[in-house]
């Protein structure tokens, strides 16, 4: 636990100082330094490394710092459940370990012997729920990564201004086919 808490401080911190160079964008304004020399300021109000380092802090506040505050129950749905199943497979695999042990010792004080009479099966099922319990908590951590991202890429695309009239519409479609017949669809319209 403490291996997996110091690689997400160091990518934490790596993507932080990942953005020190400003980007320039066509949305950009400029303004002149004290000596003569144009600066660079976003249009954003919003700051994607501040937007990332919340969520990295706390899951789902950097989703509420873009205002996004749709996603928190999302975010905060996916650490519960993740958090419940490492937590519910990792107890049942301890108290297999602790049967197998006993079992070694001696097979009468198996609390699970009414349940599984083979030691094989007691060691099996054992290592089925380490390999949950594992492969959960990869997967746990990979969607705690991809919350972070998330907040860090909804903050730099606030930026961009939508066309009011950009558009996608489902519409009828009729075509003409070779043999003097129509065909009826479906026609994915894009309007721009």
């Amino acid at each position: 636990m403490k291996k997996l808490l110091f690689v997400l401080s160091i990518v934490c911190l790596i993507g932080v100082q990942a953005q020190d160079k400003p980007v320039l964008i066509e949305d950009s304004t400029f303004i002149k330094a004290q000596d003569d020399a144009e600066l660079f300021q976003e249009v954003s109000e919003l700051d994607p490394q501040r937007a990332a380092l919340l969520s990295a802090i706390f899951p789902g506040l950097g989703q509420a710092y873009n205002k996004q505050y749709w996603k928190v129950p999302l975010v905060w749905a996916g650490v519960l459940t993740f958090g419940h199943f490492i937590d519910y497979n990792n107890k049942v695999y301890h108290g297999l370990r602790n049967a197998a042990l006993l079992n070694a010792q001696n097979p009468e004080l198996n609390p699970y012997k009414s349940l599984i009479t083979n030691e094989s099966a007691l060691i099996r099922n054992r290592d089925v729920f380490r390999r949950n319990r594992d492969m959960l908590i990869i997967v746990g951590s990979a969607f705690y990564i991809l919350q972070i991202v998330d907040a860090h890429v909804s903050a730099h695309l606030e930026e961009f201004k939508l066309n009011d009239s950009l558009a996608l519409g489902i519409e009828p479609s009729i075509q003409p086919t070779p043999l003097f017949s129509q065909a009826v669809g479906v026609s994915f319209v894009l309007k721009f």
